[in-house]
């Protein structure tokens, strides 16, 4: 894809807690670690150490059942703001709650903690489904994240509506919405684009007049994107899909080279 305008910010989305539903948001604020408040938070299972993610739906079977939301907006240089969590069983616990950590071990039947601290070596683990083309094939394996951080290989998540009218294209019963794919940013490209962020590997986004993003690597799915979401089904065919036609990707991580806030409807230029 040629320099110049590639697109506008379709939806911005941030998810205060890992792997529990986050918010949609009209603008974000983003700090070189990454969209501020976002993946601030995330369970710790006490007895393996490891973060807890809906990456292994065998032993999280009901994290998507979660939602959080800052209470009060998160600030730059200021603490980090306190959560509202929400309950698979419509009740809520705030963050700040001493009683937060066993609230919500009760509702996963496991012994857990709301950590807000960044861990030295933190590791999640990841089930792979039995489907053609991944990397493992019904194995759970041990995954690695970068040091410090709640996130699985990169800062900022991008997908483009491109891609997934594409990939409902090859796949018309699977419901292909946003949230399946959990982006921090979805850019709405031209019609009929194909894979379009596949041809931005290496190059730099501009968003709006301050944000400027690296895209760093193509995004490798995993499981999570086959999981019911609300009235969104399971669908092991989602995933099938993106492996049958586009190696697993969907949409590319990015790290930040100059932050600043991006609002919904910027236009988005490549330089």
């Amino acid at each position: 894809m040629e320099s110049g305008t590639v697109g506008s910010v379709a939806s911005l989305w941030r998810y205060p807690v890992k792997s529990m539903m986050g918010e949609q948001l009209a603008d974000a604020y983003f700090t070189e670690r990454g969209m501020l408040g976002d993946r601030s938070y995330a369970l710790v299972d006490k007895e393996t150490g490891k973060v807890v993610s809906a990456k292994n739906p065998r032993k999280w079977p009901t994290m998507f059942k979660f939602s959080a939301a800052y209470i009060t907006p998160p600030r730059k240089g200021a603490p980090i703001s306190p959560v509202s969590i929400q309950l698979p069983d419509g009740n809520s616990v705030r963050s700040d709650s001493p009683a937060v950590n066993s609230v919500i071990a009760r509702a996963l039947d496991r012994d857990v903690r709301l950590a807000c601290e960044t861990l030295e070596s933190p590791t999640l683990e990841e089930y792979w489904p039995d489907l053609d083309r991944l990397a493992h094939r019904d194995e759970v394996t041990e995954e690695a994240m970068p040091p410090g951080t709640f996130f699985d290989c990169g800062p900022i998540h991008v997908i483009t509506t491109a891609t997934l009218a594409k990939l409902a294209e090859l796949y018309p019963q699977g419901k292909f919405e946003p949230r399946r794919f959990r982006p921090n940013l979805l850019i709405s490209v031209e019609p009929g684009a194909g894979f379009a962020e596949n041809e931005w590997v290496g190059k730099t986004l501009a968003i709006g007049p301050e944000v400027l993003l690296k895209v760093t690597v193509n995004t490798g799915r995993c499981v999570m994107t086959t999981l019911p979401q609300g009235e969104l089904p399971q669908d092991a065919g989602i995933l099938r899909t993106a492996a049958q036609h586009n190696q697993t990707f969907v949409g590319v991580y990015a790290e930040i080279v100059r932050g600043g806030t991006a609002h919904r409807g910027d236009v988005i230029g490549m330089i």
